[in-house]
């Protein structure tokens, strides 16, 4: 990280070239912030929560984190691992990014990770959370704001286990994402599977599956089906009328599905770190600000983005503003020191969080709007499983 940025005439053609949205009044010394989001196709909705989350922060703090100008330069990894690389060693070789943010999915993470570390830089996801960087993959530069992946997935699986289902059905995506989650499922989980069906990636019929439902009619069905492949889902298993069969999910229902879910999603569970009506007066605000200046309502994964510039305010703070001072700004990321919208949350010794999870069910707003609400606390101060495989430093 360099003590000394670009002078303002320099910034500005950084601007022309790269679209960096720039605070006001940049000084000789500013925070640069590379924000790598998937920001089209599919999956861009999950993006735009994301960058929305972290720039209300950046706004409500006055354009400067910890203190410090800061400059924001956002990109689109366009769900592509060799167009993330690149974008992310031009973000730290080029234009002298001291963090960058992202992304939203973990093969993309995999692609960026090397090149943004080696260079010196902080890599922060506001989302993705591989195994493979919770254990024996850690790095000291590397941090999560969000959870490992698994862990919402054991949310469901400890969730059916205490209500006594004795069998359940099980479907996902025939891709790693998938695999992974029906095995975080089955690490809480210990009944009987009835089936463990993996669909193609995309697909938007479920009627084959559906009718193996119904014919096996299991105590409960949990599925991780996100973004389009979740909206149909939801739509025909509740036309194929197999409501009265519990519906559990990651990623299938929640704020980016919901405004195409609607009345199909009500009722029906998800596992999440937080939810729109988490009961403290920092998330309630953040909610209200959010809906206010966007006009929808903020998932997990605005709210994570929210965090993660949080975080970096506080490691900022924490090294009194120098930004060559890089171990007083990792220590000041591993004490995790801000008021995250979650409540109290720490930093593991593998830089994932150390935190609560909820049960979460779909509910329709008196104004008309859908968001998850937060049932029940299923696990409380909750490390994931491969943290003791870490042994950094």
């Amino acid at each position: 990280m360099k003590s000394m940025k670009i002078a303002a005439l320099g910034l500005m053609a950084a601007t022309a070239l790269t679209g960096r949205v720039l605070a006001q009044d940049a000084s000789d010394e500013t925070l640069d912030i590379g924000l790598m989001l998937t920001l089209s196709g599919p999956g861009a909705v999950l993006g735009e929560q994301g960058r929305d989350g972290f720039m209300l922060a950046v706004e409500e703090m006055g354009g400067k984190l910890g203190g410090v100008e800061t400059n924001v330069t956002t990109v689109d990894d366009e769900l592509k691992p060799d167009v993330a690389a690149n974008r992310a060693r031009e973000l730290v070789e080029r234009d002298g990014a001291d963090f960058v943010v992202g992304p939203i999915f973990s093969n993309i993470m995999a692609a960026i990770a090397k090149p943004v570390t080696d260079a010196g830089a902080f890599l922060i996801s506001p989302n993705a959370g591989p195994s493979v960087f919770a254990g024996e993959g850690c790095n000291e530069n590397l941090f999560v704001v969000s959870y490992q992946n698994d862990q919402v997935h054991e949310v469901l699986g400890k969730y059916a286990q205490d209500q006594g289902f004795a069998r359940v059905f099980l479907m996902a995506p025939n891709y790693q994402a998938g695999k992974d989650s029906l095995a975080g499922f089955k690490r809480s989980y210990k009944g009987e599977v009835t089936n463990e069906i993996y669909t193609q990636l995309g697909q938007l019929d479920f009627s084959a599956e559906l009718a193996q439902i119904a014919a096996m009619q299991p105590d409960a069905v949990f599925t991780f089906m996100p973004g389009g492949m979740g909206v149909n889902l939801v739509k025909q298993y509740r036309q194929a009328g197999l409501e009265t069969i519990p519906f559990l999910s990651a990623f299938t229902v929640d704020e980016t599905t919901l405004p195409a879910q609607q009345d199909a999603a009500v009722g029906f569970f998800g596992g999440a770190t937080w939810a729109p009506n988490m009961d403290n007066e920092k998330s309630k605000a953040f909610v209200a600000a959010y809906e206010e200046k966007y006009g929808s309502v903020p998932g997990l994964y605005a709210m994570q983005g929210y965090d993660a510039a949080q975080m970096i305010d506080s490691a900022v703070k924490a090294a009194g503003g120098d930004l060559s001072d890089t171990d007083a700004i990792r220590a000041g990321l591993e004490a995790a020191d801000f008021d995250s919208l979650r409540g109290e949350i720490a930093m593991g010794p593998n830089h994932y969080p150390v935190q609560d999870f909820y049960l979460v069910k779909v509910a329709k707003r008196d104004d008309g709007k859908y968001q998850t609400e937060i049932q029940e606390t299923i696990f409380e101060d909750y490390s994931d499983a491969y943290v003791d495989q870490c042994k950094m430093g």
